[in-house]
């Protein structure tokens, strides 16, 4: 395991208020990317404001780059409908996790950074990046882009893979 590798969580909670693409309502599910990296969550049926709670895992070398969400609807007889996109640029999650090295962090919490919204997010709020017992957390509220209206609840983790080596038992 290279030294820095770490395991990135994406937990999509929930989404409030998304676009309506069918006739009175939507099928939604969320894609997510890092970098060539792509997971996706189940459909929920019939719902403007769905509650998923799935972690999606992205094994990285360092938290770096965009992590970009798309929500669309799913349809049976023609193509899935777009319901609008949001991003969150993992730079502020690299630099807590730096912080929590030069602290040398083992337990407890501690916020380490605050992120506020700008035009490398899509950030609804300011949100801040704590370390809580070998993890770095961020939780986020993404206004979704292009299209009417739109929320997702994502928290998103960091945790290191153990640096120790793995010994091997001679018989």
């Amino acid at each position: 395991m290279e030294e820095g590798a770490g395991l990135l969580k994406v937990i999509v909670s929930k989404g409030k208020s998304l676009a309506i693409r069918d006739f009175t309502s939507s099928d939604p599910y969320v894609v997510v990317k890092l970098g060539k990296q792509t997971a996706k969550t189940k459909v929920i049926n019939s719902c403007l404001n769905p509650v998923w709670n799935e972690e999606l895992s992205f094994s990285v070398k360092e938290p770096l780059g965009v992590l970009k969400l798309e929500v669309f609807d799913r349809d049976r007889f023609k193509f899935d409908d777009k319901m609008g996109h949001a991003f969150l640029n993992l730079q502020p999650l690299a630099s807590a996790l730096k912080l929590k090295r030069a602290l040398q962090l083992s337990t407890g919490e501690t916020k380490l950074r605050k992120v506020a919204p700008d035009s490398d997010n899509c950030l609804l709020a300011d949100s801040f990046i704590t370390y809580v017992n070998g993890e770095i957390i961020m939780d986020v509220r993404l206004r979704l882009c292009d299209v009417e209206s739109g929320e997702v609840y994502v928290t998103v983790k960091w945790i290191d893979h153990p640096t120790t080596p793995i010994h091997v038992r001679k018989r």
